[in-house]
């Protein structure tokens, strides 16, 4: 993540005729020049992104080849020079499933942090990292990872009632349960639970699958649980379906993030064409 939102901050200076601060403050109301942003960013997004995965593993960068926007992504991702390299048809599948999932989600943290930048005039690339860096902090977008962690020390089926004792008597977290918008059912984690199906029976089913299937099925019949309307949410599964693709877990934000970026531009769309939108000021 780091990476990312360093490289996302610099493309401004890239950019300089689509940048306010060099290119005076109205440059944004040409709508040719914000839809190119549009197609600039939605298009780079995945490359810094698979790019800071190879430079970490010591890689060399692949050039985007595929037109598919997720087989693009595991294409520069995977390939070792193979040229007819393709990804699992299912895997495609269901990582767009997840960033459909991920696009857009009302005005939390990051969403705001888009909005704020967005008021000063700021250019939209570091608009864009400033979003990212908000998703940076666990506390936002470190959730699915939370997850995988919690599960990583909850280790087996068999320690699970005393997990859920703990949780019960505030001595243990418990990750993935709940959300602040749905009250409910989150309807995304449904879809994603079917997705996870599809993902286990390619890559194979890691220990954590049944920690995570027996811990669903104890909070959704105990009463503690239903009480609280703590139900599965969309994080709950995603992490352990990124862990049985492969991905390392602080890459999990960086996938966040990827389509996350679409819902933050239409925000920033959205903002610049709001008349009031005067510099943000909170009290």
């Amino acid at each position: 993540m780091g990476v990312f939102v360093s490289t996302f901050a610099a493309l401004s200076t890239f950019h300089p005729e689509a940048n306010p601060a060099l290119a005076g403050q109205k440059v944004y109301n040409d709508e040719q020049v914000r839809n190119k942003q549009f197609y600039r960013i939605l298009g780079v997004a995945p490359t810094i992104a698979a790019n800071s995965f190879r430079h970490r593993i010591g890689r060399e960068y692949n050039t985007p080849t595929y037109g598919n926007y997720v087989a693009n992504f595991f294409y520069m991702l995977d390939t070792l020079g193979d040229t007819d390299y393709k990804p699992h048809p299912t895997l495609v599948k269901a990582l767009d499933i997840l960033f459909i999932l991920h696009a857009e989600h009302e005005l939390n943290c990051s969403t705001s942090a888009i909005r704020h930048l967005s008021s000063a005039g700021t250019d939209v690339y570091t608009c864009i990292a400033g979003g990212a860096s908000a998703l940076y902090g666990p506390k936002h977008g470190g959730a699915n990872e939370a997850v995988l962690r919690m599960l990583e020390e909850i280790g087996s089926v068999e320690n699970i009632p005393q997990f859920v004792e703990d949780v019960k008597n505030r001595k243990k977290l418990l990750f993935g349960f709940g959300h602040r918008v749905y009250k409910n059912h989150d309807p995304r984690a449904r879809i994603v639970r079917k997705v996870a199906d599809d993902v286990f029976k390619v890559c194979g089913r890691v220990s954590l699958i049944d920690v995570a299937m027996e811990l669903e099925k104890v909070a959704l019949s105990d009463e503690y649980f239903i009480k609280r309307k703590l139900y599965p949410n969309v994080d709950f599964y995603s992490g352990v379906i990124y862990k049985a693709m492969g991905f390392p877990t602080d890459f999990f934000p960086v996938l966040f993030t990827i389509p996350r970026i679409a819902g933050w531009l239409a925000h920033w769309n959205e903002f610049l064409d709001d008349k009031d939108n005067k510099i943000v000021r909170p009290r």
